[in-house]
């Protein structure tokens, strides 16, 4: 009770004639402060869903067993919002699907496990595994919290394949009919905080893979181009990795290859043919 600043006389015992036992300071909860003379002081106690638990042993684990450090970098977004305001119409009424962030962002996170390898690998005991296709766990909220679906082989696919497994996914976890098989067996994650408003943060590693990429929202700030100061919508976009696999060079490495396929989309993710690309 000491170590919690519980005045043992706040504390009503269980044992004989009212003594405190072992139990009683064990389950003691230290006071939430003086009660003011108006308002309300209630509380309530909720059990953790099974999903819950889960997922909170897996995020213990993964800050507790791996180490993790973060790299971050910023994403000028003009070229994919002049691509996705000419197109997305045509592309919405072709495919039925929308021209969304996530295609984009897949893409360049494709090309640049292939540039850097390590970042497609977990580490099983004293050895590493190394990918040579792309597993995409992506982290979606569901009605029973965060759900991490996982679209195969998406090196396979093109923007539309991607978009269209995306809203697959995100529709199944909705619904809650997401199984098991389909949240196993990814080889890197994308989560995207910026649809809740995030500006940044540090996105913990889904074991047992090495290393997750966060997306944040889209801000309109300063940047310079050819010497002066215009607006852009600008995204921060985050790499947590685990530094036992991944070294500094290549967790910088792969975030600027991400950043420069987002930023140079034409060249580097369409290879110059954008209908092509987009299958219009």
């Amino acid at each position: 009770m000491a170590e919690k600043g519980i005045d043992p006389a706040q504390v009503a015992g269980t044992g004989r004639e009212g003594r405190i036992t072992k139990e009683d300071a064990q389950q003691a909860v230290p006071s939430m402060g003086s009660a003011p003379t108006h308002g309300s002081r209630g509380e309530s106690r909720t059990k953790l869903s099974m999903l819950r638990r889960k997922v909170a042993e897996r995020l213990v684990a993964a800050k507790n067993e791996t180490a993790m450090l973060t790299t971050f970098n910023e994403v000028d977004m003009s070229a994919i919002f002049a691509l996705r305001k000419e197109y997305k119409d045509a592309f919405a009424a072709k495919h039925g699907v929308g021209l969304g962030f996530m295609s984009f962002f897949t893409l360049a996170v494709i090309r640049a496990l292939k540039m850097f390898p390590a970042v497609n690998s977990m580490i099983d005991e004293k050895d590493m595994i190394t990918y040579d296709f792309c597993d995409i766990s992506i982290a979606v909220s569901g009605p029973k919290g965060l759900m991490v679906p996982v679209i195969r082989n998406a090196e396979l696919l093109s923007f539309r394949g991607v978009e269209a497994e995306v809203k697959r996914l995100a529709v199944r976890a909705r619904e809650g009919a997401i199984t098991v098989d389909e949240m196993t067996g990814g080889t890197f994650t994308i989560t995207n905080g910026g649809v809740f408003g995030s500006m940044l943060s540090t996105p913990i590693i889904n074991p047992p893979q090495s290393a997750i990429l966060g997306m944040h929202n889209i801000v309109e700030r300063p940047v310079v181009k050819d010497g002066a100061i215009v607006a852009a919508p600008v995204m921060y976009v985050a790499l947590s990795y685990d530094h036992r696999i991944i070294d500094g060079r290549e967790s910088v490495g792969f975030l600027v290859a991400v950043k420069e396929a987002l930023e140079n989309p034409v060249e580097v993710l369409m290879n110059n043919q954008v209908k092509q690309a987009l299958e219009l």
